[in-house]
């Protein structure tokens, strides 16, 4: 067979340690691990699952030293004693069944936590800089913690080779602890732990020294560390380079390349906007200045970019992230030759910063198996044949058709408009919202692949549907907008007639959006792009309330640069020919100039008059999507997979 991607799938090596290819699952938090911080079964599945679909190597997620000050997430993994070692030691086993070998990544959170996860122990650091993200003030750590911190991160490697695990990273990236030490921006100290690069860099070399002595020359070490902090004072590339040969001396065999702190998020783990492997002259710039191999990661969705990364010498292996959480199965559909077939993660950072940041467990908008492996270790082929009719072809609709087609089902789709996709094919025309479309293509090529009878551009009528003689109805007939009652709302163009470009709102002009959820903030900053004055009135505290955290700060941020008026905690009362009327929080009447108006106050289910009809006819319905709670895209697909599943 030829391989079609020869550079991505050649033999990799880290020290002594063989690789099957230059793909790496980098450590990405799940909240997947026990409340005490031990291996979970949902843990093993979920490792396992990346490891048979083909990755070289996987970096299981921050592992903490010291619990629970340490602590970034809810539910943690530990390897602060030896009560854990078994655990891992089923992991390890796990994996290396399926061909891949196993790191675990070293962490401690210093500031970068805060005290409802730590149990409410006041976060440490190398000194007490207050980080903004999170809004806290850290203690600063003595020598004797900082001497005591050193022994706890070997101890933990030491625990992990015991477990089988094949090497250990060192989390010196992001602005945890040992980043912390690392940055002029954090570290403030004036003793042996502060002050030049070489006394900041004490504290990692103390732990990787103190790895060695345990545990030989050949237990392989990698190190992750920040090619640029992207804050003020922090560290930049230039010091970056000298860092990474300072490591190489260290003894350390691999470098894993990444960027930013909490206080620059986006840059950490980007939101929609970032371009494909925008981080990946970082790597390029470390590897000219070292011998040992180098990682790069960050935004890399497509097998021809991370073939041309290995083929053209920017890096020696390249970390899928979000792309395997998305599609397990990533490295084994590139090795063949299936790309089309890849389900592209689409960057809307569901998986961890709308769930792990907010204490749950990880999922994923595309991949509904993400954290059900144990549910779903495999669709089972339907026992009999039925004739299912789908309604919708929106995610919920489309997902739920590819999943009950694949179990062996004869499965019709009626879509009214004359493409799939659905609330898709308006979502993704916000500016830096194009990944959207994948999915879409996703879902379209699948649909085909699993023969689904594709009847576009036509309505379901309950007669159409009586005339094929299902055996049950999937109805995914979606939401349609809420339009209030308001005088004057007649004047009111809906957010979605605007995205689609039904309505032209020329450039420069005054526009008024009312309502500051997701859909709303997201019509504003394409009215924004288009170059229009933008007012957003919302009778929340806040707005964009109902977006993830991260995609939140940066689009607010984009606001706040760019002069968008927020009027929160006010209630659109009138509409006039050019102003709209509100009341605040304070019963106060104002009127606010609005040459257009917008609305994006929420949506309703669709489609209940239809689901009345098909009971009444006697056909079995299970409604999925937004028609039967509005939601977001991660709620439509997983309930559509479900009912597909479950038919």
């Amino acid at each position: 067979m030829t391989v079609k991607y020869s550079h991505l799938f050649s033999e990799g090596k880290i020290g002594n340690l063989r690789l099957r290819n230059r793909i790496v699952m980098p450590p990405m938090g799940t909240n997947f691990a026990n409340a005490d911080g031990s291996v979970s079964q949902t843990l093993i599945d979920y490792y396992t699952e990346r490891a048979r679909g083909g990755v070289g190597l996987i970096i299981v997620e921050i592992v903490c030293v010291d619990s629970p000050v340490g602590k970034a997430i809810t539910n943690q993994l530990c390897l602060d004693d030896d009560k854990y070692i078994g655990g891992f030691a089923d992991l390890a086993e796990s994996v290396h069944l399926e061909g891949a070998k196993i790191f675990v990544q070293l962490h401690h959170a210093g500031r970068q936590t805060t005290p409802d996860i730590t149990g409410g122990i006041q976060p440490v650091c190398p000194s007490a800089t207050h980080e903004g993200f999170l809004n806290v003030t850290p203690r600063e750590l003595s020598n004797e913690e900082i001497e005591d911190l050193v022994q706890k991160f070997v101890s933990a490697a030491v625990r992990a080779k015991m477990a089988g695990i094949d090497g250990v990273e060192l989390h010196g990236a992001h602005g945890y602890l040992i980043g912390q030490f690392m940055s002029p921006h954090i570290n403030k100290r004036t003793d042996k732990w502060g002050g030049s690069t070489e006394r900041r860099m004490r504290f990692p070399l103390e732990i990787i020294r103190g790895i060695r002595e345990k545990l030989g020359p050949n237990f392989p070490i990698c190190f992750r560390f920040n090619a640029d902090d992207f804050v003020e004072d922090g560290i930049d590339i230039e010091e970056a380079k000298k860092i990474a040969r300072i490591l190489e001396d260290a003894g350390v065999d691999v470098l894993n390349v990444s960027v930013g702190i909490y206080e620059a998020m986006p840059t950490l783990l980007e939101p929609f906007h970032f371009e494909e492997g925008w981080r990946v002259y970082t790597a390029e710039a470390i590897k000219k200045v070292v011998n040992i191999p180098v990682i790069t990661v960050g935004v890399i969705r497509d097998p021809v970019l991370a073939d041309s990364i290995i083929a053209e010498g920017k890096a020696d292996f390249v970390a899928i992230g979000r792309g395997l959480i998305a599609d397990p199965e990533w490295p084994k559909k590139a090795y063949e030759g299936r790309d089309e077939e890849i389900r592209k993660c689409i960057s809307c950072n569901t998986c961890i910063g709308l769930k792990v940041f907010s204490g749950q467990r990880m999922r994923c908008s595309v991949n509904p198996r993400v954290g059900y492996e144990w549910k779903y270790p495999y669709l089972p082929c339907a026992c009999e044949k039925k004739k299912v009719v789908v309604i919708g072809g929106g995610p919920a609709g489309a997902y739920a058709a590819i999943t009950a087609a694949s179990r062996g089902h004869e499965v019709v789709l009626f879509e009214k408009e004359n493409k799939i996709g659905g609330q898709l094919n308006i979502s993704c025309l916000p500016p830096g919202k194009e990944k959207i479309s994948w999915f879409t293509e996703w879902l379209e090529g699948e649909l085909k692949r699993q023969n689904v009878i594709l009847r576009l551009g036509e309505c379901a009528t309950p007669e159409k549907i009586s005339a094929l003689r299902p055996d049950i109805v999937i109805l995914a007939t979606g939401a349609e907008p809420i339009v209030p009652n308001i005088p004057g709302i007649e004047r009111a163009y809906l957010s979605w007639d605007v995205l689609k470009g039904k309505v032209n709102v020329p450039s420069g002009e005054e526009v008024v959006v009312i309502g500051g959820g997701l859909v709303g903030c997201e019509t504003a900053h394409y009215l924004l792009d288009k170059g229009c004055k933008v007012t957003i009135v919302e009778m929340l505290d806040d707005i964009a309330l109902d977006m993830e955290p991260i995609g939140r700060f940066d689009l607010l941020n984009t606001f706040v640069s760019k002069g968008v008026k927020m009027l929160t905690k006010s209630l659109v009362t009138a509409i006039t020919p050019e102003t709209i009327q509100i009341v605040d929080a304070y019963k106060r009447v104002r009127e606010v100039p609005a040459k257009h108006v917008v609305l994006a106050v929420g949506q309703k289910p669709a489609g209940c008059d239809l689901v009345k009809a098909l009971c009444d006819m006697g056909i079995p319905v299970i409604t999925v999507g937004d028609a039967r709670a509005v939601g977001k895209i991660v709620d439509a697909v997983l309930f559509g997979f479900d009912a597909g599943v479950k038919v």
